[in-house]
């Protein structure tokens, strides 16, 4: 998903104003990276937002060029306001030490709120984005890959019975291929999505020319004229036109790998050009084709594809082919994003621990979790079998979209008001002119729940639910080991008077810093021994994206043998006990013989039974997800031939 050496770049990207201006050639290569990653959803909408906006069997617009000047203005700036101006000039602002995305905003805008339950709602609030997220990324791929091959009806029509088993053979070879890592063809990435960018100009800067008058519709009164001439259908049409921003999210959730004047770059200087033509260009073919049929004989169906329809036959499969690819990357693209989106839900308590595999020695962000990989591919598959054509899939795919972009200004609105102390008037205008284009896209794609919109809805619940019980089974269960948790400090002076020492040194790893390792006390119960130096560590997931390495380490001396060891990650980072032992040893002098020391680690089991606290199937989906979790030394990357594990029992 990144392209080489983009992490230290991507930093000096989002620093400030008066930071030193980023030499033009990295510029120039982390904006065309951006190109290739960023705008993969973005790009490929024109294969299916005109065609679904004009040629939906649900809807019909009269083919008047009023009407399709009001829709090439609607989607113009739709655009424009969405994709320019909140996200590209203001959403961008939002760095969490460089890193973007829902994950990222939610912890900015949890450092704004004071109470509990203000945290906790609003905790629920970003999940939910999160979830959302999930939703598109089932979606994105099925409907992509879809759209690109039912380009071969336009080639042959006889074809058409090759859609399907051409596009989940795509997808089926997109998802195997993730256990390898896409290291070696993402430095492709960039440049085969520019060449799809500049196809999509040059094709509607050609049609265009056969019409200037759409380019009329980059004034809104065309969009504002359609709302007003069609009160009713304008909702209908604009959950159609929504099509055109999917992927907008992704500027944002990809700041981390670029920076965000890299991605301004790529969209103001190449990518949103192409759109703008593309969309322009397919807008004169609708009304050199359409509308002057329509007004020969009103009574007449105009039947087109407006993108396909944009070249010679002749060139009707290297376009295929190219659009393919362009899907590929596109959904490539959002499976990476859902690698990395699940990473900081599992480090952040929300999910389960799940086997990450880096696929890159030199990139850090390029992951690869076969459980997700196989639940996406398995989820994709269906939803292709299910819907069988990018039209049907159109009515379930806006809906995420939208989703996630109100929360997303739910909480940049909480950062900007609570965080950043911006003027209250300003701010209030700013955030709440985009809350009122939110609903409104939002609303559009609510009204099609019923034919299809229901999908990501259940996906995102089905998460939501997945995550809030797993979050929820943590704290119960620390709650429950807190009563009957004994204080480590007075606990010491004990055991080192009672217990029989033995050569080595054992590492205790525990949830709760300042309390006697469960871990430790099973021990001494059948062992009924103490190692000569004992170290009780704790891994401590903070907020933040990155904690650099001189806030990785901390320990202290509690005498006698004994040390309190914290280990501080992000939620960018990759947990690494053994790497954290050597820097406690280079930085505080404590040396560890790997060969000589012993890691105890505590497993807990829940077992389900009647609480007020929380319900009987949700104590079964915990210990479901408990039992499934990866485990703590694989996690940790701790040598498994150096761990005793020990279980308990714990009753809510």
């Amino acid at each position: 998903m990144l392209v080489s050496g983009e992490r230290n770049e991507s930093m000096s990207a989002t620093a400030s104003p008066g930071a030193p201006a980023m030499p033009g050639r990295r510029l120039a290569a982390l904006a065309v990276g951006a190109v290739g990653v960023v705008y993969g959803d973005l790009g490929t909408s024109p294969l299916y937002t005109l065609k679904e906006v004009f040629f939906n069997a649900n809807h019909s617009v009269p083919f008047t060029p009023a009407n399709v000047m009001g829709l090439l203005s609607i989607v113009f700036w739709a655009l424009t306001i969405v994709v320019s101006v909140k996200y590209a000039f203001v959403i961008l602002r939002a760095d969490n030490q460089g890193e973007g995305g829902t994950m990222a905003l939610l912890a900015l805008a949890l450092r704004a709120v004071k109470t509990p339950r203000q945290r906790r709602y609003l905790t629920l609030v970003g999940i939910f984005g999160v979830a959302l997220f999930f939703g598109d990324s089932i979606i994105t791929p099925a409907v992509s890959v879809l759209s690109a091959m039912e380009g071969l009806t336009e080639v042959n029509p006889d074809l058409h019975v090759f859609v399907m088993p051409s596009a989940l053979l795509i997808l089926s070879g997109l998802f195997f291929v993730q256990r390898s890592g896409t290291g070696r063809v993402s430095s492709w990435f960039g440049p085969i999505m520019m060449l799809w960018f500049f196809v999509l100009g040059a094709l509607g800067i050609y049609h265009i020319s056969s019409n200037f008058s759409v380019l009329a519709a980059l004034n809104p009164r065309h969009a504002i004229g359609f709302f007003i001439e069609h009160p009713k259908l304008s909702l209908i049409v604009l959950g159609s036109a929504v099509l055109a921003l999917t992927g907008a999210e992704a500027l944002y959730a990809d700041m981390g790998h670029f920076g965000a004047r890299p991605i301004r770059v790529a969209w103001f200087g190449w990518v949103m050009p192409a759109l703008v033509l593309n969309y322009f260009g397919q807008g004169a073919l609708i009304l050199k084709t359409c509308a002057a049929q329509t007004a020969a004989n009103p009574a007449a169906a105009c039947k087109m594809h407006p993108f396909y329809d944009q070249v010679p036959h002749a060139w009707m499969i290297p376009l295929v082919v190219l659009a393919g690819t362009a899907t590929v990357i596109a959904s490539q693209s959002v499976i990476a994003g859902a690698f990395s989106i699940a990473r900081q839900g599992i480090q952040l308590g929300f999910l389960p621990r799940m086997k990450v595999i880096h696929t890159s020695h030199q990139q850090e962000g390029q992951i690869y979790l076969p459980a997700i990989n196989w639940m996406l591919f398995s989820l994709v598959f269906i939803v292709v079998l299910a819907f069988r054509s990018s039209d049907n899939l159109a009515a379930a795919y806006g809906l995420a979209v939208t989703g996630a972009m109100l929360i997303d200004t739910v909480l940049f609105s909480i950062v900007a008001l609570g965080l950043w102390k911006w003027n209250r008037a300003l701010a209030l205008f700013s955030v709440g002119a985009f809350f009122i284009i939110d609903i409104a896209l939002v609303s559009s794609t609510a009204i099609k729940i019923p034919d299809g919109g229901w999908l990501p809805l259940l996906v995102a619940c089905a998460v939501l639910v997945f995550m809030t019980t797993w979050k929820r089974g943590r704290n119960l269960m620390a709650e429950q080991r807190k009563q009957t948790a004994l204080p480590l400090a007075p606990m010491i002076d004990g055991l080192s008077r009672d217990a029989t020492r033995v050569q080595g040194t054992a590492v205790f790893m525990t949830s709760t810093p300042d309390e006697m390792p469960p871990a430790m006390l099973h021990n001494l119960k059948h062992n009924k021994v103490l190692h000569e130096r004992n170290v009780v560590l704790h891994v401590q997931f903070e907020d933040i994206p990155l904690v650099t390495r001189a806030r990785r380490v901390e320990i202290e001396d509690l005498g006698r043998g004994f040390y309190k060891m914290v280990v501080r990650y992000g939620f960018m980072n990759t947990p690494d006990i053994p790497k954290a032992l050597t820097l406690a040893a280079r930085e505080h002098g404590i040396t560890f013989d790997m060969m000589d020391t012993s890691f105890f680690v505590s497993r807990e089991v829940l077992v389900p039974g009647p609480s007020k606290r929380i319900s009987v199937w949700r104590q079964r989906l915990f210990s479901l997800m408990a039992r499934n979790a990866q485990s703590a030394t694989a996690y940790f990357q701790i040598p498994t031939n150096r761990v005793l594990e020990l279980g308990a029992q714990i009753k809510l």
